[in-house]
């Protein structure tokens, strides 16, 4: 819910921020060329696999709009029109994709991160995702990461999708991003991206991690639970939130954890009974445990839990 809210709050800001009320950013003057995002090449190897020549010629379904609009990728690109003109889009396909088994069905989908740009200074950068139907790569589902980001690392490890990039933190300027993140997703049912977990860290560098030790996932609850986990870094007041929700994003719950830590701002643990509510027998629900910014309510860190109520 976090980051669905965030996509939102992010696509208005960025596009008001170009002058426009409209889906696509207000035009750059014909004499200036597009933005683009900042890139953190990841490392090269002399032979290119396959699935990135293929993804690189696929069709790919636009983000950033309103309207349900698919365009065909050639080289990695597709541009339309010209800067400054009412229709502009350009979309490319940056160096980071990855492939590897997000469901589960021992076939590899393919992910890349994907920037696309309206003419304007946004350029909205989105985590791609693709299956092989028949033999060809096909568009499955896509998430924002943010309005020019600074790209790190990408990559699929065990059934999830990790990113490390540098995105706008709530007081950030549009053109200046500073707010380092790690980010898990998962695949879920119905080929939508749920956030799993996340991660932000201190000026000084250190991670703020949230691990949630048990339940573990699938695990068959009933009216409560024992949450169990630890904490990198002791939270505000030692206080942290935990919501959960049903599997189409509904908020059923909500209330604090307390984290026990010997020192102000170090690692720390945390041990309570989460009331689960009035929940219908056999329902598969999320429990989120996360670390909210006394300052101006931002996430901080985020770990998640997916259980079946009995």
């Amino acid at each position: 819910m976090v980051a669905r809210y965030s996509i939102i709050v992010l696509l208005a800001l960025s596009l008001f921020g170009c002058g426009s009320a409209s889906v696509s950013p207000t035009p750059a003057s014909p004499s200036e060329a597009p933005a683009t995002p900042t890139v953190s090449q990841p490392a090269t190897s002399t032979a290119i696999p396959d699935y990135v020549t293929e993804i690189r010629n696929a069709q790919y379904q636009l983000g950033a709009t309103d309207a349900l609009r698919v365009v065909s990728l050639k080289d990695g690109k597709f541009e339309q029109g010209t800067p400054g003109g009412a229709d502009y889009v350009s979309v490319n396909v940056t160096d980071f994709v990855s492939a590897g088994d997000l469901n589960g069905d021992n076939k590899s989908e393919v992910v890349a991160l994907v920037a696309e740009n309206y003419g304007g200074s946004g350029v909205f950068t989105f985590l791609a995702v693709y299956a092989d139907v028949n033999g060809t790569l096909a568009f499955e589902t896509s998430a924002l990461v943010d309005d020019r980001p600074s790209l790190k690392a990408m990559s699929v490890q065990n059934g999830e999708i990790f990113l490390d990039a540098v995105i706008h933190a709530s007081d950030d300027p549009l053109c200046c991003p500073t707010l380092r993140i790690n980010r898990h997703y998962r695949l879920v049912t119905g080929n939508q991206l749920d956030m799993t977990d996340y991660s932000t860290f201190t000026p000084d560098g250190r991670p703020r991690i949230i691990t949630i030790e048990a339940p573990a996932d699938g695990t068959e609850v009933y009216g409560s639970l024992q949450m169990r986990g630890r904490v990198s870094i002791a939270p505000f007041e030692n206080n942290l939130a935990y919501r959960v929700y049903d599997t189409g994003g509904v908020e059923l719950g909500s209330g604090s954890i307390t984290v026990t830590a010997t020192d102000l701002g170090g690692p720390g643990t945390f041990n309570q009974v989460v009331a689960l509510g009035n929940i219908l027998s056999g329902a598969l629900v999320r429990v989120e445990v996360q670390d909210i910014s006394a300052k101006d309510g931002s996430l901080l860190a985020m770990d998640s839990v997916e259980l079946v109520v009995k």
